[in-house]
């Protein structure tokens, strides 16, 4: 469900005093040395982060970030100023300051904005949490840290945080792009440590159990869709259920990936190999591939940034671009890339409207939203029927991938045999070993039970952060190599 966007400017122009004259300015001495394109992105954040850690409350802080980045872009070179000053010096100096990456007569002039405001809104304004007072806030950790420990009494240790922001961005450009957004984003986890002091697995054996959630929601998202207890029962739940895991077994084997935050694998292994930037420097393992046979033909992979509420959700990009639904594998066929302005210039190909940044102090680049694999035709109980001795890996850790060739390591979090078409033992320390664009050929059998993360993701590249979802049902894979030290 959609809403109407209001008008995101008026912040803007009403609270820190910026115009449309002031823009037209900078924007002119961005360009005075040349370039292709210009652009100026205004940022505002403020934000709060509360931690409760042995049923105390041990970090309490609130935030706020205004500041403005300017790009100038000449060819493949891009410079970049920005200034958490924004009067008309600070800002007017930073423009020339990005200007100086290029030089000769200006490619293109100012010619006006178009004022395009995003028709619908994918996420509440009003009613944010960050409009919440912090004493509710606080109370969702408290509860959270309450649940956990009722759940058993093995759990002997719990931390819990809460983050929220209220993101407000304007982007006016050279190109006559005047667009901006407020976006809410909010986030609760949930740490446990669970010992078993019995010596069934050994004297003071230990493990742990995470578990969070959240999106671009208000507050009563953790009171009518995923409550505290809920976070920290499953924390709590992962953590007892490694007390009593095998150690798991090495080896080439049939391994099924459970719906989910297992679409993280995807992300990892496939997403960032198809971002353009990548691609258009030849460093990608899909370089070049459009058109071919990339995965199995029961693989359609999209990236899609117009899901409600989604944690990777977004209005717009932060160049100003509609954010829209991208279909990137199509039964196994590389359909396309996820660009942004200078990606789609030089590679002559559709702006998917992909850019990214983490903050002003930062450049934009070829991002992904939430990316998923979409539904197949198969039981989710015949995937599992089917595997005579295998892995079915339900929840995922860290992992590590190369974009160059599409490797990757990736821990499972909960893992558990298939032995004779049943899942019998939960297992611990499993590793899953492979290759992107290999792996996804060896997808034998998709299921029809598609499930999203449950709002916790947060995606690294080129030391900017952002928030992104993932997602996939439960898939088959015939052929994977696992890491582990048992039998």
């Amino acid at each position: 469900m959609t809403i109407p966007a209001p008008d995101h400017k008026r912040y803007f122009i009403e609270k820190l005093g910026l115009s449309e004259r002031l823009m037209e300015r900078c924007l002119g001495e961005a360009l005075s040395a040349g370039g292709d394109y210009a652009d100026l992105y205004f940022e505002s954040v403020t934000s709060t982060s509360l931690g409760i850690d042995e049923s105390l409350v041990k970090s309490a802080s609130q935030g706020i970030s205004v500041g403005c980045g300017i790009r100038v872009v000449s060819g493949e070179r891009t410079g970049y100023a920005y200034t958490d000053d924004l009067s008309s010096d600070r800002l007017l100096r930073a423009a020339r300051t990005a200007a100086l990456i290029a030089s000769g007569p200006a490619k293109e002039l100012m010619s006006g904005f178009r004022h395009a405001e995003t028709p619908t809104s994918l996420y509440p304004v009003a009613g944010a949490t960050n409009d919440a007072e912090i004493a509710e806030k606080l109370k969702l950790i408290q509860r959270a840290d309450a649940a956990a420990r009722a759940y058993d009494p093995r759990i002997t240790q719990v931390r819990a945080g809460f983050n929220d922001e209220l993101r407000r961005i304007l982007v006016a450009a050279s190109d006559g792009t005047f667009a901006s957004d407020t976006q809410p984003l909010a986030r609760l986890n949930v740490f446990v440590i669970a010992k078993d002091a019995s010596g069934n697995q050994g004297a003071g054996s230990t493990s742990r159990g995470t578990s969070g959630g959240g999106g671009r929601v208000t507050l009563d998202f953790f009171e009518a869709e995923k409550s505290p207890e809920h976070f920290a029962r499953e924390a709590a739940r992962t953590a007892i259920l490694q007390l009593d895991a095998v150690e798991a077994p090495a080896g080439e084997m049939e391994v099924v990936l459970g719906p989910g935050w297992p679409g993280v694998l995807l992300h990892e292994a496939v997403g960032h190999g198809l971002e353009a930037d990548f691609n258009r420097k030849g460093t990608s393992a899909f370089a070049g591939m459009i058109g071919q046979q990339v995965a199995s033909s029961k693989v359609t992979v999209v990236d899609n940034g117009l899901m409600p509420n989604r944690r990777g959700s977004i209005n717009m990009d932060d160049e100003g671009n509609p954010t829209q639904e991208t279909v990137l594998i199509e039964n196994g066929i590389l359909k396309g890339y996820l660009s942004d302005k200078l990606s789609s210039r030089l590679m002559g190909t559709p702006n998917t409207g992909s850019g990214r940044r983490e903050s002003y102090h930062h450049i934009p680049m070829p991002r992904m939203t939430n990316t998923y694999m979409l539904n197949g035709d198969d039981m989710p109980e015949d995937i599992i029927k089917s595997v005579k001795r295998g892995l079915y890996a339900v929840n995922f850790g860290g992992g590590q991938v190369d974009i160059t060739n599409g490797k990757f390591v990736f821990s499972a979090s909960e893992a558990y045999l298939i032995e004779d078409g049943k899942v019998t033992r939960p297992v611990k320390g499993a590793t899953l070993i492979g290759n992107g664009p290999e792996a996804l050929k060896y997808v034998s059998m998709v299921g029809n039970d598609l499930a999203l993360d449950e709002g916790i993701g947060t995606c690294g590249k080129a030391g900017q952060s952002v928030p992104v979802g993932v997602g996939m049902p439960t898939v088959k894979l015939d052929r994977m190599t696992v890491g582990g030290t048992g039998r």
